[in-house]
């Protein structure tokens, strides 16, 4: 006799046939979007066959946002077809963490009568509470939907596809994949806002970081510059679409294809340079941030020379020099020493310095070691008039970190990887996704760490970017895209072998799944011609930096 045994809610079923989870939950509010069965993340219309326990995800969960999010680029899809089926629609990832909606007809006004008619086509939809039904098709009959319907772009994608079979979501008589979990229906997609920014629709959703709210937006106009600039060069370049990129790949020569994109570094580097000196009278610290895994390290690397070349001769400093010894560190509120925290650094000790370097006095910069704390012995050093010092680590963009140096003496620099290309035009590639995957290749290559340890590792790290990175992004002087057009092709060769250790039991296989099946959509490219000092060799090894920073 079929019997299972399934905790949900503290409260024992005996189940005698396969059950979706949803019908346990009875969620009539829908407040549920997924939920994790023995520590693995499942669909809410999962069917439950076997003992386990069931943990519903709301919207103050991370891995519940994302099947919020994914379903929502559905809906948003969905009405743009219903209303304008012949429009060809991008939704990428925009500032304030939103939903960026772009129609890529150049005649056609995303205006406020757009903006009135998708918004209602979205609401009625909801209150339709619509199922989202999973459907398989052939590859050949999935191509044949996509050239019908005018979807050119996920039938281009396909070529790339090892399955012979395409799994879709069905509602009414649409179907579409989104790389992602679903809700059930579309009258889970209630709470929302959209409107008009820059000829472009902005769509805010729920997000965990906000316990489960829609945050206020934040204007970061700044950071909405280097989005429109890379999407600009990606459209010129022909780069914006994976089918596109594999295709450059394919049919351009690979020496020529990387060092494309590595000059647009070179000059993003000079332009930063030029902007420096111009300035140089006045700036003494030049201060570089940014969340993890975006190149920071060889970044403040090439910016040293970048000035040098200009005759300005930087002194580079790091911040984990000013870590407090071990027993000094502040604790997190998990019971654990919480090394992001500003008071883990001495910032006393550290203003103390800066002020006496830039007035041209001798210091003794602190030796500093991961696991043995500081030496007692410092490094003596002193700098010329007018040096400016480079200031690199998790708060250097925060001014409490150095509360004594005047504003006007600070140069504020954010440093992120901001790709602006997707798998499709109804999927974007995740920024948050790229430095996952370059943590976990430089993780596995340098500190012997498997994928399901960084894995483990990352939600912690977000928390710490959520709370002492994001927050001072707006008020720098220059935001450096970190982004390399080509470098999945090539961190692909490492990523995936690492994320196939990652077995079908461990509470990460999901992620590391998703980032699979993503990974295999890129063409190889042959890492022998990036260059020794492109930022990819901070992940990849064989960095000519290297050497200078250990």
């Amino acid at each position: 006799m079929f019997l299972v045994t399934v905790i949900i809610f503290n409260q024992t079923h005996n189940l005698n046939e396969r059950t979706p989870a949803i019908k346990l939950i009875k969620d009539d509010d829908k407040r549920y979007m997924a939920v994790k069965v023995n520590n693995r993340l499942r669909e809410l219309n999962f069917e439950l066959y076997y003992d386990c326990e069931v943990t519903p995800l709301d919207l103050c969960s991370a891995d519940a946002v994302k099947v919020y999010e994914t379903s929502m680029r559905y809906l948003i899809a969905l009405a743009f077809h219903n209303l304008h089926p012949d429009y060809q629609v991008k939704l990428s990832y925009g500032i304030s963490r939103s939903i960026l909606v772009t129609v890529l007809e150049p005649k056609v006004p995303m205006d406020k009568n757009m903006l009135a008619a998708v918004k209602a086509e979205m609401e009625r939809l909801i209150a339709a509470d619509i199922p989202f039904e999973k459907t398989v098709l052939s590859k050949e009959d999935a191509y044949k939907y996509f050239m019908d319907t005018n979807q050119t772009d996920k039938a281009m994608t396909l070529q790339y596809r090892t399955e012979k079979i395409c799994h879709f979501y069905k509602c009414g008589d649409y179907l579409n994949y989104m790389y992602g979990y679903m809700v059930p229906s579309t009258g889970y997609l209630k709470h929302f806002n959209m409107f008009i920014y820059d000829k472009h629709f902005i769509v805010q959703y729920p997000r965990y970081e906000a316990n489960g709210q829609i945050p206020k937006f934040k204007d970061e106009p700044t950071l909405a510059k280097v989005l429109k600039r890379a999407f600009k060069w990606a459209k010129l370049c022909n780069v914006d679409l994976i089918a596109k990129m594999n295709k450059c790949v394919e049919q351009t020569d690979a020496v020529d294809f990387i060092n494309m994109n590595e000059t647009l570094h070179n000059g993003m580097l000079h332009d930063l340079g030029g902007m420096i000196a111009d300035d140089i009278e006045n700036i003494r610290l030049i201060c570089i941030a940014g969340p993890s895994s975006s190149g920071k390290t060889t970044f403040s690397n090439r910016l040293k020379i970048e000035l040098m070349s200009r005759g300005i001769n930087p002194l580079r400093i790091s911040l984990d020099m000013y870590y407090k010894d071990r027993d000094q560190i502040p604790i997190d509120e998990f019971g654990e020493k919480d090394f992001e925290h500003i008071d883990a650094l001495d910032v006393k000790l550290f203003n103390e310095h800066m002020q006496a370097l830039i007035a041209g006095e001798e210091v003794e910069l602190p030796d500093y070691r991961f696991g043995n704390g500081r030496a007692g012995k410092g490094i003596p050093t002193k700098i010329p008039p007018n040096t400016p010092i480079i200031i690199e680590g998790i708060h250097a963009l925060n001014d409490d970190l150095s509360f004594t140096i005047p504003k006007h003496q600070k140069f504020k620099i954010y440093i992120a990887p901001q790709f602006q290309i997707n798998i499709d035009y109804h999927n974007p590639i995740s920024y948050t996704d790229i430095r996952l995957l370059r943590r976990i290749v430089r993780d596995k290559k340098y500190r012997a760490s498997s994928a399901e340890r960084t894995l483990d590792m990352w939600p912690s790290v977000r928390r710490g970017e959520f709370k002492w990175i994001y927050p001072y992004q707006e008020g720098c002087n220059y935001v450096y895209n970190s982004a390399l057009t080509y470098e999945l092709c090539v961190l692909k060769k490492y990523a995936l072998p690492a994320l196939q250790e990652v077995k079908p039991d461990s509470p990460y296989y999901i992620t590391a799944n998703r980032l699979i099946k993503f990974l295999k959509y890129f063409k190889d490219l042959d890492e022998k011609w990036v260059p020794c000092n492109s930022l990819l060799r901070e992940f990849i090894g064989g960095s000519c930096f290297a050497e200078v920073d250990e």
